[in-house]
Formats: structure tokens, C-alpha cells, sequence
């Protein structure tokens, strides 16, 4: 197992939620696992690029036991030119029973922001799901609480007393993460959550990412978030792990 996956336990099936770096963080970890499959509860851009094999296809395991160029990804149907459509979370928990490699899934959708708030369908997990990665940005705090950068910002004001418009801080970002209304949502008995604060580029950011790797840690339950990751996942660089 890579340092990545190990530093974010991505072993057996894997959910990635939240903004700021999810696709990039999914892909970084299959180009680095063995026999890695890639594939969503929800929709996904088209990931062909960042993949050895795509099948889309509505017997999935089949494909598993047909193809054998790794990292695969599997989807059900390409829905819109840019898009292919998940699979319930019925059949992505049959993928990774079936197959022995890491089964990575986008589990929710977050329109390309830098932090979100889940909404009341969503994320998309398994119930067999082993881990849970929630992620955030660090380049969000400083920046007002607004829909620019912020999918959802009225549901980061509810959980946090806060109003939209106000700046985003380190504790406010910890304290989604570490809820159960936020990052924590959806999280099944049983499985690890191992939040990742994404974008830590220089100093400032490493500062700013311990603020809420802190706050996480903070208000989190601990026997579900073991720690907390800061990371550059455009290079798939771990900067520290805080415990």
C-alpha cells in the first residue's frame, strides 16, 4: 500500500465526499493501488484519461471478472456528453465484495467548490463501506461564506452559527468536517473516517490546514476519525498527519 492510501486508509471500499479535491484525491489513489477499481453512487465526469479500462456496463461484476487493465473504472451509462451516471449503492457493495483490490467511489457531488455541506439525499455510501474520506480545501478560509467557493453555504451556517456572507475560518471548516450533519454524514457503524484537508501549497496553507486538522480532532468521534490529513493531491503529496 502506498503512503497515500495508508495515511488515508484507503484499503477495500472507499468513499470520497465533500469539495475541493475529491476526483483529484480518487484518481491519485488508483493510479497508486493495485488492481484499483473507480466508480460512483452518483454522477461523475467523464474519468476516462485518469483510467486504464472504463466499462459502462449494468453487470459490473461481470466485467470485473473480464477485464484486467488496472485502475478500471466502472459506470452504468454515460447519462450527458461530460458524464456517466453511478450505480446504487446496492451494487457498488456488491463490486467490493466481489472484487479484491480497493473499490474507490465518488459518493456526492460538490460543483466544483472549494467546501460544502451535504444536502438531505446525500452522500451516497454504502452501508459496507470501510472508509469514509471526507475533504475540504484550505484556499477556503479567509474567503466569505458565499456560493462562489462554498457548495451549500446556508447548511455550513446552520451547523457552525454562523451567517452566510461571514469569512470561512479554520474552526468553522473543522467543524463541518467533523459533523454529523457535515463531513460526517452517512458514515456507516463500523467504518473509519479519515478527513483530508486538500491545497496545502505553501506555508500559509500548512498553517491554516493544522487549524482545522486541530478543530476536526477537536470535535470529532474519535473511535470513527483516527486523524486527519493535510495534502497536495495535485501531486499526491502527503504534508502531514495529524493524530
Amino acid at each position: 500500500m502506498s503512503a497515500l492510501a495508508s495515511a488515508l486508509d484507503a484499503n477495500g471500499l472507499v468513499c470520497l465526499v465533500g469539495a475541493g479535491g475529491k476526483k483529484t484525491t480518487l484518481y491519485a489513489l488508483a493510479a497508486r493501488a493495485e488492481r484499483a477499481v473507480v466508480t460512483a453512487t452518483v454522477r461523475i465526469p467523464i474519468f476516462d484519461p485518469h483510467v486504464s479500462d472504463v466499462a459502462v456496463t449494468e453487470d459490473p461484476i461481470a466485467a470485473l471478472l473480464t477485464r484486467d487493465n488496472w485502475p478500471l473504472g466502472l459506470v452504468p451509462e454515460r447519462e450527458f456528453e461530460d458524464r456517466y451516471r453511478g450505480y446504487d449503492t446496492d451494487t457498488v457493495s456488491e463490486i467490493a465484495a466481489a472484487h479484491d483490490g480497493p473499490v474507490l467511489v465518488k459518493a456526492d457531488g460538490a460543483r466544483m467548490r472549494e467546501f460544502k455541506s451535504p444536502a438531505d439525499n446525500e452522500p451516497q455510501v454504502p452501508d459496507s463501506a470501510d472508509t469514509v474520506i471526507p475533504i475540504a480545501s484550505a484556499h477556503v478560509v479567509g474567503e466569505p461564506l458565499t456560493d462562489a467557493l462554498v457548495h451549500r453555504p446556508e447548511h455550513v451556517a446552520d451547523i457552525t452559527d454562523i451567517s452566510v456572507g461571514d469569512e470561512v475560518t479554520p474552526e468553522v471548516v473543522g467543524r463541518v468536517l467533523a459533523s454529523p450533519a457535515g463531513g460526517m454524514k452517512g458514515v456507516p457503524a463500523g467504518a473509519t473516517a479519515v478527513p483530508l484537508v486538500n491545497k496545502v501549497d505553501d506555508e500559509a496553507d500548512e498553517t491554516v490546514a493544522r487549524a482545522v486538522a486541530e478543530t476536526v480532532l477537536e470535535h470529532a468521534d474519535r473511535s470513527v476519525v483516527p486523524r486527519v490529513v493535510l495534502a497536495q493531491m495535485a501531486e499526491a503529496t502527503v504534508v502531514d498527519v495529524l493524530e
